[in-house]
């Protein structure tokens, strides 16, 4: 992969999700942050394509569904729900969504542009991917449909909220420890530049890299065992007709098996990263969040080490894996296959 093709690909790199029976997509250059659904605020005067509001990072933002713009049925809501945060140059705003599926690039030939739309028109493209169509969110149209108040069916949003006791427990406590970390100063933040990082599970401990190394996210892949190969080469998997080595990267820092963590049944998480125009599947326990950190919070850590940083957030201690180093490790050889 030559420099201007990799500039391209992260260009076109997209984060995925399901919703009802369909899938859309945004561009993660847009996205700020996931997080499970927390408690939100619906005060009575909201329109009512607006399902609440949140306080993020000192802002109090608009949260929505995409299916009242879209004139489809809206399914009633459970603290399983995933929110998305995604910013334009003007607006922050969050987008509620069932799952995450992934993040991976969208290869500009697999797009379909719709003709006849306009600014009112949140979906202006579609993905072909195997057999499924995902849906590309155009996110500025959607500022603009926000700012100028439409209204869609009459629907009393807060019937849509579980309330049951458990996730009633569970939505609050997620928004307050939200609170908690907009309780920070917003202006101390923005004064250092900022990394944007996807974060995951070895084990009970929280790592992260740095998403202009990774390729894609996947949350489940088919992955087959090479005999003779290192205990910490999991195996081949195929990606779009490419075969990837799969690194178990517990293994690989020798880190020890922790039989209390828990992990999706049968799962096999992995994160596709690329570094020199070479690509090496990371095998992890869970995928967490994508998010951003600004690097005043980053202690940097020696350059030969498997670790290139640590910091703390929400109270957690995060590590950020040093790509490079694990590449160019003498144990490996990365090669196309």
């Amino acid at each position: 992969m030559n420099e201007l093709n990799y500039i391209e690909q992260k260009k076109n790199t997209h984060l995925y999700f399901i919703l009802g029976n369909n899938k859309y997509a945004v561009n993660t250059a847009n996205v700020l942050e996931i997080m499970k659904l927390p408690e939100l605020d619906y005060p009575q005067k909201l329109p009512n394509n607006i399902v609440g509001l949140l306080k993020y990072n000192n802002f109090v933002i608009n949260v929505i569904d995409i299916r009242f713009y879209l004139n489809i049925n809206v399914d009633k809501y459970s603290a399983n729900n995933e929110l998305l945060i995604v910013k334009t140059d003007e607006t922050i705003l969050g987008i509620i969504t069932e799952k995450i599926i992934g993040i991976m690039p969208f290869e500009s030939s697999n797009i379909d542009t719709i003709p006849f739309v306009d600014n009112k028109t949140i979906i202006d493209s579609i993905y072909k991917h195997k057999q499924d169509t995902i849906f590309i969110i155009n996110i500025y149209s959607l500022e603009n449909l926000l700012k100028s108040n439409i209204q869609t069916a009459e629907t009393d949003i807060t019937s849509l909220f579980p309330k049951d006791a458990n996730s009633v427990s569970i939505m609050k406590k997620r928004m307050q420890e939200m609170a908690e970390k907009s309780s920070l100063s917003l202006v101390k933040e923005e004064l250092h530049a900022k990394r944007k990082l996807i974060s995951f599970n070895l084990n009970n401990d929280f790592y992260c890299i740095p998403l202009d190394s990774v390729k894609e996210v996947l949350k489940d892949t088919s992955i087959t065992y090479v005999p003779g190969t290192p205990n910490f080469i999991e195996g081949i998997m195929n990606l779009r007709g490419d075969y990837i080595t799969v690194l178990n990267l517990k293994k690989f820092l020798n880190l020890n098996n922790d039989a209390s963590v828990k992990t999706d049944s049968g799962k096999t998480p992995v994160i596709i990263v690329n570094h020199n125009d070479m690509d090496l599947a990371f095998l992890i326990d869970r995928i967490n969040e994508l998010f951003d950190v600004s690097e005043d919070k980053i202690k940097e850590s020696p350059n030969e080490s498997y670790y290139t940083a640590e910091f703390i957030n929400h109270e957690t201690l995060y590590t950020i894996i040093n790509v490079e180093k694990i590449f160019t490790d003498k144990k490996i050889i990365v090669a196309d296959m």
